[in-house]
């Protein structure tokens, strides 16, 4: 047992900002703002004066945060001349309404168009008078949550920065923790929690931001989880002083998982770009029905490369070094420093939802925003080839004058990572969306907000894995047991509707209808066993407006190996319309076994028992506890999938289980 003392302090980032259309003063702490209000009357009123902006600013805000509200300048007048401020509005931070968004994943909105306000006026006099005022708001107001306003973290920063060097904090909690060290080749847990190879040293001062509360369920959650489940696996990364920088954590299902669902990793930091209270980052995989998995997650003090080196490292170590074949992460160079250093051999590529989410955003302001907007997304989902999308993106660029727009630069320099005509190499297992209306949602979407804190995480992250594990056994026994409904007379349908998961089957059932509005498959070139075809189809575009597209086809006759310009089999894992057309074209009425993966299977746990899991991982030790745990949970998976299947199987299951239980107590009974 190691004793670990978590700093309780409460800090604010001083990288949060005002809202973009704030202005904002100088102001002070907690103890400033009290005796500000003791000096000023408890509220405002018309023709009260002040000497500055920044002063009538502070009064406001200081008011604010006694009542349990934000504020921001919601409007401001200026002189044109002399650009001197003459005028202002000074608003509840729920005021207004943010404008629409058209993301597929738009943010809720939490403002309420509340009318609380003052409005400030200078006078001839150099001073600053209140001459309009509204005190009532249409929402709730709190002074318990004040801490969550930005306008009031900047006045506690602003304060201490003007303050001499605080004293060391000396007031701690101290509580005992498991301690369990990064594990070495042989995952034996030898090697200490200290010894990172190969890191540079870090900046100290970066930790977690532990609030009060949160070092307790930290004991709690971690200790409870480790004496119920022995292969529950954390790690802790502490600075010389004991503060804690970053944790990482995964359970028994997501390191079995990743034996079976590693090859695509999503490495979610939407919260730490997000600035959410807990800096959450998620390992996400996909499983046999396209639901995401969970393959660890863990808590990042700093958003730098030495702690996603880290984090990283520490996920490697508890998946037993089996690495990705690719990785999707957001577009950060921190992120790809470390990936490229982790997982050196792994496809590293950026999300393009998440790119695409940030247009409204990023380019919302320009003029033509909507053409511009429409002409992006056609080069981007609608290219084919490289060279329709360079001319696409040129197009764009000279048309609208975009040639100095930073961000558009600093994408087009990675399009490799993240435009789709660039990835058709790369198998996605359906982890990336290819079309204008496909959306993702991240796998702690609807448990976590901005403002849940680690001790709320800890509730929510156990609710979250029990539906999420829930919603896979259903989809186990339903895949299972029920036969699936066929919409065409084709084989194709048939063949598939016999092997793969129900979800699984129901997307490529979607390609298998979508053949009849391909037509016009023919030849047009032929250079040995390599046949080229065009397969035309009708597509959807902007309203119910349709066009035609040719699709290239590439039929190799000798060994049935078939490719379509669109990629599907790449991205999503199963053959596309256009190549459905050309085998049948062909009169193949079977689809290649190369072309069912059995990762979509509906026995693909139980087929992977062939497989130990450990063929990409050298050195491992077949004595080594976890790899005990690993083996057996993989051999136990079948029970009790057939235990499931009708109430006589459940009862044999059970029995037996209940049997083998009690022969291991008699072993333990007759070993003491």
């Amino acid at each position: 047992m190691e004793e670990v003392c978590l700093n309780s302090e409460p800090v604010f980032d001083e990288g949060d900002e005002y809202d973009a259309d704030g202005d904002f003063g100088v102001g002070h702490d907690d103890e400033a703002g009290e005796i500000h209000a003791k000096k000023e009357p408890s509220q405002p009123t018309i023709g009260l004066e002040f000497d500055s902006f920044e002063e009538a600013y502070d009064f406001y805000n200081v008011y604010a945060k006694e009542q349990g509200f934000g504020i921001r300048v919601s409007n401001s007048w200026f002189r044109s001349k002399r650009k001197e401020r003459y005028r202002a509005k000074l608003s509840c931070s729920s005021a207004g309404f943010k404008k629409k968004s058209e993301a597929n994943n738009p943010r809720p909105e939490t403002r309420t168009g509340c009318p609380a306000m003052i409005v400030i006026r200078l006078m001839d006099s150099k001073r600053w008078r209140i001459v309009e005022v509204e005190l009532q708001h249409n929402h709730p107001v709190n002074p318990q949550i004040k801490r969550f306003y930005k306008s009031h973290k900047r006045m506690i920063l602003a304060a201490r920065r003007a303050q001499p060097p605080p004293k060391p904090v000396t007031e701690v909690h101290t509580i005992k923790l498991y301690r369990t060290a990064i594990v070495d080749a042989g995952c034996n847990g030898s090697t200490s929690i200290d010894e990172r190879e190969g890191l540079n040293p870090i900046d100290h001062s970066k930790h977690l931001e532990l609030k009060e509360g949160d070092a307790l369920a930290v004991y709690n959650y971690f200790c409870r989880m480790k004496l119920t489940n022995p292969n529950f696996f954390y790690l802790m990364d502490l600075d010389n002083d004991g503060c804690l920088r970053n944790v990482f954590w995964a359970d028994a299902r997501s390191r079995a998982s990743s034996g079976h669902f590693c090859d695509t990793v999503a490495i979610d930091t939407t919260c730490i770009a997000n600035k959410y209270e807990i800096p959450l980052i998620s390992f996400v995989g996909v499983n046999h029905h396209g639901q995401h998995v969970l393959l660890g997650c863990g808590l990042l003090g700093h958003e730098s490369v030495e702690y996603f080196v880290w984090i990283f490292r520490a996920w490697l170590n508890c998946m037993q070094g089996r690495t990705p074949q690719v990785i999707i992460t957001d577009q950060s160079k921190p992120l790809k420093s470390a990936v490229s250093e982790v997982f050196p051999k792994a496809r590293h590529c950026y999300c393009m939802l998440y790119i695409m989410q940030r247009v409204p955003e990023k380019l919302g302001g320009l003029k033509g925003y909507e053409a511009i907007k429409s002409q992006l997304n056609k080069a981007v989902y609608n290219s084919l080839k490289i060279a329709e999308f360079e001319t696409a993106w040129a197009g764009m660029i000279k048309r609208y004058g975009l040639g100095d727009n930073k961000w558009l630069q600093t994408l087009y320099e990675d399009c490799q990572r993240w435009v789709p005509v660039y990835l058709k190499d790369i198998f996605f297992a359906g982890m990336i969306p290819v079309k204008e209306n496909e959306s993702l949602n991240a796998f702690f979407d609807g448990y976590v907000h901005k403002h849940t804190s680690f001790k709320e995480f800890v509730d929510k992250y156990d609710l979250a894995l029990h539906r999420k594990h829930m919603k896979e056994a259903m989809a186990d026994l339903e895949s299972r047991s029920t036969s699936f409904d066929l919409k065409t007379r084709c084989n194709f349908e048939v063949q598939l509707s016999k092997v793969y998961t129900k979800e699984i089957f129901k997307r490529f059932q979607s390609e298998v209808e979508g053949m009849y509005s391909c037509f016009n498959t023919r030849q047009v070139d032929a250079s040995g066993a390599i046949i080229t075809y065009i397969v035309k189809e009708r597509v959807e575009i902007e309203g119910n407006k349709k066009e035609v597209r040719n699709y290239e086809v590439l039929y190799e006759t000798s060994q049935i190996d078939i490719r379509c310009i669109c990629s599907l089999f790449n991205y999503k894992g199963y053959l596309c319309r256009h190549a459905l057309n050309v085998l049948n074209y062909n009169g193949v009425e079977e689809i290649p076994s190369r072309y069912i993966l059995p990762r979509w299977s509906k026995d693909f746990k139980c087929r992977c028992l062939l497989d130990d899991g450990f063929s990409n991982v050298s050195n491992i030790d077949v004595h080594n506890p976890i790899y005990w745990y690993n083996h057996l949970y993989k051999c136990a998976i079948p029970v009790v999938e057939k235990g499931a299947q009708s109430q006589e199987h459940y009862k044999v299951a059970l029995h037996e289980l209940e049997e083998l239980l009690n022969r291991f107590n008699l072993v333990e009974d007759n070993v003491v």
